[in-house]
């Protein structure tokens, strides 16, 4: 029986999510641009500007300010990924993994998000939230392809062309997120509010198409090259889940001028198991921690500018922080290492090798006197992927640097209302060595477009 089977009765929980959500996330890093549809129209700036019920996700201490509201709504999201790789001048030789040369665009790019809040306001000075989204992630889809290279080493076969990107098949990977938050606040004094939330997180994750590097698992490596991982590649969806926290505090500097910061920790989740010969810490893999912090000005009575500063410290969660050079401390990679736990699984393994991100917003919303209010967003985050980790992050080029956003909120009637927020994200591209065959270079490109609906009720 598989890990999904035995948890059946959890996954029940997050069925909805699950149906609705598919694949998730690739904008800031694997965060989103934003949450909430008037909030990604502005590019994600806006903690300071609160709105609505979903705006606790971005800062807990606005609960206190939206009054009794709920929205409902769901992104269309679009990212659209390619690779290609360069001719090599040693096609698997000499111990070289070389992958094609391919040219391959990615399938799967179409993705439903969906987000739901409601506030209740408890008196004049607290306020309580549910709030549940979609966030974070990566999707990728390579059909076809070939990789060369020796699949025993220093044993008797030959070496091989093998169909797929890493010579195992198609490959790729489907990570989903969702998560619960239960949101408190407090009006502190007449100018600030403080507020905390408990966050419940759930996560899948497949990878397909990775079993050629079964010989650099810990696995493979402690047994002395006898037993091969059983929880690399190619065993479906896996379920984790983990709980974190997040603080804000919203507050008024002058009449006109507003200043909100909120800090979310690191998510702790359950492990992978189904795949803790691929990931460090056999199979762990928690949603890193994150700090905003945002400045808005109503520069007239229904003119607002904001700015926002997020960072992300993604570096410090092992699985994708950790660089793929690590894993030539492993004892089989070829290069004279003996630390087991540099091993693909092991506690220490190599990985992704992302960066932290920081990421700056700034977004304009003005209205019009009636029914119609309007937004405009742009961010700018340098993408964390350095050029020296190329190989691995085929499955996950998380490359997108630049927002440009834009929505508009129309009163359908009496405390009713439709959002709408679009964004693009132009094209980005980077080219490195292939970390197997310093003779060859692998080269991403990827661009992104969403579309976000959603309705409003005040009560």
């Amino acid at each position: 029986m598989n890990t999904i089977q035995r948890r059946w009765p959890t996954l029940a929980l997050v069925a909805l999510w699950g149906f609705c959500a598919g694949s998730a996330y690739a904008t800031n890093g694997y965060f989103t641009h934003g949450t909430g549809t008037k909030n990604k129209g502005m590019a994600g700036a806006g903690i300071a500007l609160p709105q609505d019920a979903i705006d606790v996700v971005n800062n807990p201490a606005a609960a206190v300010l939206v009054g009794n509201s709920m929205q409902i709504g769901a992104a269309l999201f679009s990212p659209r990924r390619s690779y290609e790789t360069s001719p090599s001048l040693i096609n698997g030789n000499f111990g070289a993994f070389t992958i094609g040369p391919n040219d391959i665009d990615s399938d799967s790019e179409y993705f439903v998000i969906p987000h739901f809040a409601r506030s209740w306001q408890r008196g004049d000075d607290s306020a309580f939230v549910v709030s549940f989204y979609g966030r974070g992630g990566m999707n990728t889809d390579w059909k076809g392809g070939t990789a060369t290279f020796d699949p025993d080493g220093p044993g008797p076969l030959p070496v091989l062309t093998l169909p797929g990107t890493y010579g195992a098949g198609d490959a790729g990977v489907d990570y989903s997120q969702g998560f619960l938050d239960l949101t408190w606040a407090k009006q502190v004094s007449e100018r600030t509010s403080f507020g905390l939330a408990g966050i419940l997180g759930f996560q899948f994750f497949e990878a397909r198409g990775v079993g050629s590097f079964a010989g650099l698992t810990r696995t493979f490596a402690a047994s002395g090259g006898t037993e091969f991982p059983a929880n690399l590649s190619n065993n479906g969806h896996d379920f984790a889940y983990g709980a974190g926290l997040k603080l804000g505090v919203h507050t008024q500097l002058s009449e006109r001028t507003n200043f909100a910061i909120t800090y979310q920790s690191r998510i702790y989740m359950t492990e992978f198991d189904d795949y803790k010969d691929l990931f460090p810490e056999q199979g762990d893999f928690d949603v890193p921690a994150n700090l905003k912090v945002g400045l808005t000005h109503m520069v007239r009575d229904n003119v607002a500018l904001s700015f926002d500063i997020e960072h992300i410290w993604i570096s410090d969660v092992k699985a994708p922080g950790n660089t793929i050079s690590k894993l030539f401390q492993c004892p089989t990679a070829g290069q004279g290492g003996t630390d087991l736990n540099k091993c693909l699984g092991g506690s220490d393994g190599g990985a992704f090798g992302w960066d932290d991100m920081t990421v700056f917003k700034v977004g304009l919303q003005w209205g019009n006197g009636g029914d119609w209010t309007w937004r405009a967003g742009y961010s700018y985050g340098e993408q964390p992927i350095p050029k020296d980790e190329m190989t691995f992050n085929i499955l996950a080029p998380g490359l997108i640097e630049h927002h440009f956003t834009f929505g508009f909120t129309k009163q359908s009637r009496e405390n009713r209302e439709w959002n709408f927020a679009v964004m693009y994200a132009p094209e980005n591209d980077q080219t490195g060595p292939n970390n197997f065959d310093p003779t060859q270079t692998v080269t991403w490109e990827m661009d992104q477009f969403e579309l976000e609906l959603s309705y409003g009720w005040r009560f």
